[in-house]
């Protein structure tokens, strides 16, 4: 069977009767779609009648919000697919709405084919019902001039599934902000302008539900507001958070496809209250179960400054029933960004020039990030390390290749008595001055890096296969021009911190002072092949290597078994 790359999935079962048969409807749409799959709801329309069938308006109910969280629900099981339900059509109860488009609606991929879970009373791939299909389609969205079209019953079956609408409803998207109950089928009320906010990193299921409740609400225009900066810091792994462009460009096109007819401000959100605090426009604000207290800050301070409150609606959180032991029970982009730890995330070096059976990893962290016990876990594993630390005691011991040269550049004062370089001394006369810590790096590291040589071929003569560099200087050496994978170790600089008093004895601003001399976690990530955090318990850092490791055996060539 063809697979395609976009899909159109057309609704048309009513939506009490659908929901107990969506998910394998779900199931069946995304054997033959593997990327963007869009849904159109059109519930009651049949593709039976010699008319063409025409879009309608569906009224937006309480019902219709509900249905919409259940498929974006149930769609997290299929992660290859990024669903969009497409809302055109679907219309609040408001005197100033706008008519439904005479013309074709845009989409940013075009489907290849369209889909359906309309029955046909025989159960057959029936032909005119399929071309009643392709025409309704090309007559609203902009499709492939070669487009496919399919009827997904019987292959999603119905023997088991009641086929009358259930008297149970689904699940309530939006908590009431009172407690009087709400009928499934009270219409939404529409508002001229409103607004939602969130970091919106890797756009995911939970998002846009909070995205499509704000956009049906919304009949003009939906002030979107994006965390940056000073908001991303207090974030879990913020290092490995898109940059706020291309967060902004994938909410754009999401938006621009599921409403076109709205009109959209996206801008940076650099205070908790940001535009909704400000905007006398605006009178409704979505906010979801975590950020409603922050939405009642919100109404509080447009009081205090004599605007008049936001509608609040606040969404319910959508579970996630697989998430590990140390990520949120919700949806979310941290949960994303902690599976992405370990995982390879740039194409690796090609370096011919190191030894022909040897891979070779940098790993590298800031100060008290705990890169040394990764590379001991990785030792473990049957890596041999490298400790460029241990190196550079070899380079400025005496008769060491460092020594004189390290003499003759800075004097003999920084020596003991003994004739040993007083490490602290030589620090002290470089730290702060970027000229003489230069004229010292300029000797030291290219011997380190001879040294790191010499260690390569000893790693080759003990029939290792797997090098790893261990150097909080990696990057700023150059040395990431002999390896073929840079490794970086993470955590908030807040916990480095603390780790660094714990373990040095410093105080609080000297240990700050230290990182301030080093690359930041997020310069070190912008270069890197592989992150890992060892924030957690041990035991989920070593499962958080040992997936690191088993990945990069499958990816390295493979290796004669002696040297």
């Amino acid at each position: 069977m063809a697979v395609f790359r976009s899909g159109l999935l057309v609704l048309t079962t009513p939506l009490a009767s659908l929901a107990p048969r969506l998910a394998p409807i779900l199931t069946s749409a995304a054997r033959l779609v593997n990327d963007t799959l869009y849904v159109h709801l059109q519930p009651g329309m049949s593709l039976e009648g010699p008319a063409q069938p025409q879009s309608s308006p569906v009224q937006a109910t309480f019902e219709v919000l509900d249905f919409i969280t259940h498929l974006y629900a149930g769609a997290k099981v299929h992660r290859h697919l990024d669903v969009r339900i497409l809302l055109t059509n679907v219309r609040t109860k408001s005197a100033f709405l706008p008519p439904l488009p005479s013309s074709v609606q845009n989409l940013a991929h075009p489907p290849e084919v369209v889909l359906t879970d309309f029955q046909t009373l025989d159960g057959s791939q029936y032909n005119p019902v399929k071309q009643q299909l392709e025409r309704y389609a090309t007559s609203c969205y902009s499709c492939c001039p070669q487009l496919a079209s399919v009827l997904l019953y019987p292959d999603y079956g119905s023997g088991e599934l009641p086929v009358e609408p259930l008297d149970v409803p689904l699940p309530s998207t939006i908590r009431p902000a009172s407690p009087v109950a709400r009928s499934p089928k009270q219409p939404v009320r529409g508002y001229h302008r409103g607004a939602v906010g969130g970091t919106f990193d890797r756009l995911h299921n939970a998002h846009k539900v909070l995205l499509s409740v704000a956009c049906i609400l919304a009949q003009e225009q939906l002030v979107v507001g994006v965390a940056d900066k000073d908001l991303l810091k207090s974030k879990l792994l913020p290092e490995l958070l898109q940059p706020y462009a291309e967060r902004v460009a994938h909410l754009s096109e999401f938006l621009v496809d599921i409403k076109p007819s709205l009109t959209f401000d996206i801008i940076p959100l650099l205070d908790p209250y940001g535009p909704a605090g400000s905007d006398p426009s605006l009178e409704f604000l979505v906010v979801s179960e975590e950020t409603y207290r922050g939405g009642m800050a919100v109404n509080r301070f447009r009081l205090e400054n004599g605007l008049e409150e936001l509608a609040l609606y606040q969404i319910q959180l959508l579970k996630d029933p697989s998430h590990k032991e140390n990520e949120e029970d919700k949806v979310s982009s941290s949960s994303f960004r902690q599976r992405m730890l370990g995982n390879l995330l740039r194409p690796p070096y090609k370096r011919p020039e190191l030894p022909a059976h040897l891979y070779v990893i940098g790993l590298t962290g800031i100060s008290g990030s705990g890169k040394s016990s990764i590379a001991q876990r990785l030792k473990g594993l049957g890596a041999f390390v490298i400790d460029s630390d241990h190196l550079g005691h070899r380079a400025y011991a005496p008769g060491g290749p460092a020594y004189q040269p390290v003499v003759e550049a800075f004097g003999t004062d920084i020596l003991h008595k003994d004739g040993i370089i007083n490490r602290k001394v030589l620090g002290s006369r470089v730290f702060g001055n970027k000229k003489q810590l230069k004229k010292l790096t300029d000797i030291v590291w290219p011997v380190i890096a001879k040294l790191a040589r010499e260690e390569m071929d000893q790693a080759v003569a003990e029939g290792k296969h797997v090098c790893v560099i261990d150097a909080a200087m990696l990057l700023e050496a150059g040395w990431q021009n002999m390896v073929h994978e840079v490794w970086t170790v993470v955590i908030p600089e807040t916990e480095a911190i603390r780790r660094i008093v714990e373990r040095d004895g410093l105080s609080e601003s000297a240990a700050q002072s230290r990182l301030q001399s080093q690359m930041s976690g997020q310069q070190l990530v912008d270069q890197s092949h592989v992150v890992l955090s060892t924030l957690w318990e041990p035991h989920v850092t070593q499962l958080q290597v040992e997936k690191a490791w088993d990945l990069l055996q499958k990816r390295i060539p493979k290796m004669p078994s002696g040297p």
